[in-house]
């Protein structure tokens, strides 16, 4: 165990009845780290993503984690009902779910932290549209912002770009490396290994095993991406 971790696994296989979709993971994110995790498709990251925050079991090996430690996680589909009417304002809100209970009021204070962190996002002005009338950017943000006003000291993203535009793309990932700055460890899954090699200190390659995890330049070598393709028979999708 070490004291500078926040997540650490050991021998963790996590499937169900012999089919793995991962197998035999070992290794661990430092607190405040900036973490890629990449794979062709098919290389198990979604489910190693929830593994780590507790969405799923290993069946077999062990996840240990940091306490205190509060998380939040994107998923890669988000599964809202857009039909739904509920407000811009009212769905960052429910961030704050673990704050504020089933009965309390948003306090003043939190009324800010709502209010900064949706003009953190560009959405300052679209407060009070619904989910349903926002684009696939606006809502992507939308999400975002329910993430950053948790405040939680671990981030986990799944595939955060997938079907926003390069400008969004491009705010999206500020964002991102604001919350590493503040002093988060921020995992992400991602498919564009430039962006990785460009922005992210560390990477985990994944491919029904764990092909490489550390530096990002040691991890992301064509040895290493030979192999995983050759594991998954698959590209970086």
């Amino acid at each position: 165990m070490t004291a500078s971790a926040v997540l650490r696994l050991e021998g963790v296989s996590l499937g169900w009845r012999g089919r793995w979709a991962v197998r035999g993971a070992t290794g661990q994110f430092l607190r405040g780290g900036l973490y890629a995790v990449v794979g062709p498709n098919g290389a198990g990251k979604s489910t190693f993503l929830n593994a780590l925050v507790g969405q799923i079991r290993p069946a077999t090996g062990h996840i240990w984690r940091a306490e205190p430690c509060r998380s939040a996680y994107l998923p890669q589909f988000h599964g809202l009902d857009l039909s739904f009417p509920i407000t811009v304002y009212d769905f960052v809100a429910l961030g704050l779910w673990a704050e504020l209970g089933v009965v309390q009021a948003v306090s003043t204070a939190q009324h800010e932290r709502v209010q900064q962190v949706l003009l953190q996002v560009g959405l300052e002005d679209f407060a009070r549209r619904t989910l349903g009338t926002l684009s696939g950017g606006q809502l992507q943000r939308a999400l975002f912002a329910r993430i950053a006003v948790q405040q939680a000291q671990l981030i986990v993203l799944d595939e955060p770009f997938v079907g926003v535009d390069e400008s969004t793309t491009e705010q999206l990932m500020r964002i991102i490396l604001h919350w590493h700055a503040q002093g988060a460890t921020v995992i992400a899954v991602l498919h564009d290994l430039e962006r990785v090699r460009a922005v992210f200190p560390k990477t985990v390659l994944l491919a029904g095993q764990v092909v490489g995890w550390g530096p990002t330049a040691e991890v992301l070598t064509e040895d290493n991406l030979h192999l995983a393709r050759h594991l998954c028979a698959g590209d970086f999708l």
